[in-house]
């Protein structure tokens, strides 16, 4: 029922661009001209900018490009690049001498995964923008999905890879999507299916995080802020930047369902809110559906890798 892909939000663009052999990689969702956003961060170890422009209480109500990167704090230099493409294709706020993209970013943290010496810069994340389609339709080991990896409960040598997962359902003529690289610090369940799709694997069997956290073997201390799930959630409903925040919340219960343990001092989960504004929808429907299409998409991001 949940397939499809965040694009199928019409209006909704999406880029990615990767270094394989390095293991990194950014992911830029470019919303239409008059949406409304907002956000809700979660976890003890959130990488982000731009995101205070995104709560009720500050002026801006439309953004111009969302930034979903790896590369830890480093990886936040790609949203300059994304910026500089933006005002080159005279795309941003009107100050009066020229535009100011509105560019809210955050990163997820994959320097043990290849190389701790790469990230996402300013010309990657040029390059995702310029790549941006509205007929992407990738998923797995792409852009900031290229180094994720989850049930980390063991440690990072039993970790199982992941990447970008996406789904979307239309309900009454209203679609709701989401977009979601996959970087967790615990396993993954297949909501739909009531069954865990990654866990780490000693000698031959499968470890519960009960029986992990047991065995302490992991460095909680040295481990700190090394995972995070980023995710946006579109809409084409008409929804006030209040709303798009309360939704942006209940849509973190996706993560809830499908990863476990969720919202951890050593994640940074981060999910943005977006409606393009083009449909009527009670409020009600985005509040129920889109976490059930944020569950979807996280195990996509495990079954496409």
């Amino acid at each position: 029922m949940y397939t499809g892909y965040i694009t199928d939000v019409e209006g909704i663009a999406v880029g990615h661009e990767e270094d394989e052999s390095k293991g990194t990689g950014v992911t830029v969702v470019l919303p239409p001209e008059g949406n409304t956003a907002g956000v809700d961060v979660r976890g003890g170890g959130p990488g982000t900018r731009e995101c205070i422009l995104l709560h009720p209480t500050y002026a801006v109500d439309e953004v111009h490009a969302f930034v979903l990167s790896g590369g830890s704090a480093y990886g936040l230099e790609a949203a300059s690049g994304v910026m500089r493409g933006l005002r080159e294709d005279r795309i941003g706020f009107d100050v009066g001498v020229g535009v100011v993209p509105i560019v809210p970013s955050a990163v997820l943290f994959d320097l043990t995964y290849k190389d701790a010496n790469a990230w996402p810069d300013q010309a990657m994340g040029l390059k995702a923008y310029e790549k941006a389609s509205r007929d992407e339709r990738r998923q797995g080991s792409v852009g900031a999905g290229c180094g994720a990896t989850v049930a980390k409960s063991m440690g990072v040598f039993y970790a199982k890879k992941s990447g970008i997962g996406s789904a979307s359902i239309e309900v009454d003529g209203v679609t709701f999507a989401a977009i979601v690289a996959l970087n967790a610090f615990g396993n993954i369940v297949d909501d739909e299916r009531g069954r865990f799709i990654a866990e780490p694997v000693v000698d031959g069997r499968a470890v519960s995080v009960d029986e992990a956290l047991s065995k302490g073997v992991v460095d909680f201390q040295r481990g700190k802020h090394q995972n995070t799930t980023l995710a946006v959630v579109a809409t084409d409903a008409t929804l006030t930047k209040t709303q798009l925040c309360k939704l942006a919340s209940i849509s973190h219960n996706g993560y809830a369902r499908s990863i476990v343990p969720v919202h951890t001092e050593l994640d940074g989960d981060t999910i943005f809110a977006v409606a393009t504004n083009r449909k009527r929808c009670e409020m009600q429907l985005a509040e129920y559906y889109m976490p059930k299409v944020v569950a979807r998409a996280v195990a996509n991001a495990v079954y496409s890798v």
